[in-house]
């Protein structure tokens, strides 16, 4: 699994600031979050949910971190839930997922644990792969006062078609990717992943089928 958060250009760092910042000054807050919500990254992509399939096998992973971290996991089913997607909790997912790519220095799972089978737990010692960040973002983000049933572990194959586990967070708007590899957030289907499967909103010792492509990479940039 690759680790490594992509790096926006300082050029199109300024010109989205500038662009975001002139839409605020000139318009009312509800008119300011209006427009947000109608950029590029959120327009028609993210209105749409992945469809999920049936139970399935629950990642190896999952079981041994509910083994040895029982509390984070007997938890009782919850009816789904939606994260409101809001102009200041679009602000929270962006600081939590860079605090998250920021703060973990990326190590492979055998390098770090010493075995081939995967080790998912939180940054304990500020290390790890995928599934370290993954974990860390879905605990910041229930402290932050996040529903549970709308944080949910994924596991995709990636560009290069290799194993990785991200964070989706399901919103009104459309389901969300939190990935260390990008430090943006996502539309689910504008990440090119060929999504596997993902735990249940109801019940995150349960684990749902998707099997299928996640539209084609589409990173945010002035022209899009």
């Amino acid at each position: 699994m690759r680790h490594f958060p992509g790096v926006l250009t300082s050029s199109f760092l300024l010109g989205f600031v500038s662009l975001i910042g002139a839409t605020w000054l000139q318009a009312s807050p509800a008119a300011a979050q209006s427009t947000l919500f109608k950029s590029t990254l959120f327009k028609s992509r993210s209105t749409q949910s992945a469809a999920v399939g049936g139970s399935t096998s629950v990642p190896y992973g999952w079981v041994d971190f509910c083994h040895r971290r029982p509390k984070e996991c007997k938890v009782p089913a919850l009816p789904a839930a939606n994260v409101k997607l809001t102009a200041q909790n679009l602000r929270i997912l962006k600081r939590i997922n860079h605090k998250a790519n920021s703060a973990i220095k990326p190590v492979s799972n055998f390098d770090h644990w010493g075995t081939m089978a995967d080790h998912w737990d939180y940054p304990v010692d500020g290390k790890g792969d995928c599934k370290i960040y993954a974990l860390y973002k879905r605990k910041l983000l229930l402290a932050a006062g996040f529903p549970r049933q709308a944080l949910l572990m994924t596991v995709v194959r990636d560009l290069d078609n290799e194993g990785h586990t991200i964070l989706t967070v399901k919103t009104d708007k459309g389901d969300l990717v939190l990935d260390n590899l990008v430090n943006e957030i996502r539309p689910w289907n504008a990440t090119g992943y060929y999504f596997v499967k993902r735990q249940s909103q109801q019940n995150p010792n349960t684990w749902v089928s998707i099997n299928q492509r996640g539209g084609t990479s589409k990173r945010l940039s002035p022209s899009s």
